[in-house]
């Protein structure tokens, strides 16, 4: 019997009864509790009998007319009172998209921002009937562990899995608002980039994105003494492309990333001829129990078409082992 009531007091307690606790501590009265809860009175108390013997302490000092917490029913209280509302919030979203056509994506937040997002209204348009889902953060998640459906992520070919599909590579390229470029002298070889500020990631130098700095790109240039008029740093790509439009400087920006900007004149690519190839690219990979659901295909297709504009835009010739399709 002993062995019996130490096990009981050592293992998780059952949820059971825990609506029924929280009821008559708001209360402090059984029977109003149990009217909230459609319940007769003794099957409340019972529940309650039953909770305190699985926690092991009185969790109410019961006088004629009313009831008073006891300390253990205070700390329960505060726990309990917590917890119910949050998962009372959660069955209410389940409930609320049982059964309807979602897609959950993860992808970095200056991807998400500058390429994805700006496309969306498009597909969404075409598909009203379907909820999005955008986790951006640039902390990868694990598709076989996560919650979500597909990933965008960046990164050589050598650290993608067998699956991944390629949506398009990256060069990097000087790029700066026309009005920027306007005010100073005429940019038409690298040397005259020194009149600007320069805009770089501030961490670039201590990362494995060296590839994306200004003095890997003055390197393949021969231009290894430049120095340009200041630098100015950021955190984040979007960041950083978001000062170039704003005439702040000139950013050594990713092509695909600035594409649209270019396209519709908000930034001006003025040595064109000078891009620099970078090992890195885009790809989309399939979360392993997503492939048989058509909302997930058209999303993809979606994608891959989207990866196929980037592509056309910037002037990469796809590669070989390009995939444009998913079984």
């Amino acid at each position: 019997m002993l062995h019996s009531q130490t096990h009981l007091r050592t293992r998780p307690i059952s949820a059971g009864h825990l609506r029924a606790f929280e009821a008559v501590a708001r209360h402090l009265n059984f029977r109003a509790a149990s009217e909230e809860m459609a319940l007769t009175q003794s099957a409340v108390s019972r529940q309650i009998q039953a909770l305190e013997e699985e926690v092991g302490a009185a969790l109410f000092l019961r006088h004629t007319r009313a009831v008073e917490l006891t300390g253990a029913g205070a700390q329960l209280l505060l726990a309990v009172s917590q917890a119910l509302p949050r998962i009372d919030s959660a069955v209410r979203q389940i409930r609320q998209s049982a059964g309807r056509k979602s897609v959950s994506v993860t992808t970095f937040a200056s991807f998400a921002s500058m390429w994805l997002i700006p496309r969306l209204e498009q597909f969404q348009r075409d598909n009203p009937d379907m909820d999005i889902r955008i986790d951006a953060s640039d902390a990868s998640l694990d598709l076989e562990l996560a919650d979500v459906d597909l990933a965008l992520r960046y990164g050589p070919t050598a650290n993608m899995p067998p699956k991944a599909i390629r949506l398009f590579g990256e060069q990097l390229t000087p790029v700066a608002s026309p009005w920027l470029l306007k005010s100073g002298t005429a940019v038409k070889k690298p040397e005259d980039l020194a009149q600007f500020a320069l805009i770089e990631a501030g961490d670039a130098h201590r990362t494995h994105l060296e590839w994306l700095t200004w003095r890997r790109w003055f390197d393949e240039q021969h231009l290894t003494r430049l120095q340009p008029k200041r630098w100015l740093y950021f955190n984040y790509a979007y960041q950083m492309v978001q000062a170039a439009l704003t005439g702040q400087g000139v950013v050594l920006a990713r092509l695909p990333m600035v594409a649209e900007n270019l396209a519709n004149g908000d930034l001006i690519e003025p040595l064109p001829r000078l891009r620099m190839d970078s090992p890195m690219a885009y790809w989309l990979i399939l979360g392993p129990r997503s492939g048989g659901r058509p909302e997930i295909k058209a999303f993809c297709d979606w994608i891959m078409q989207q990866g196929r504009a980037t592509r056309q835009t910037v002037g990469e010739v796809p590669d070989p082992d390009t995939v444009d399709n998913i079984d």
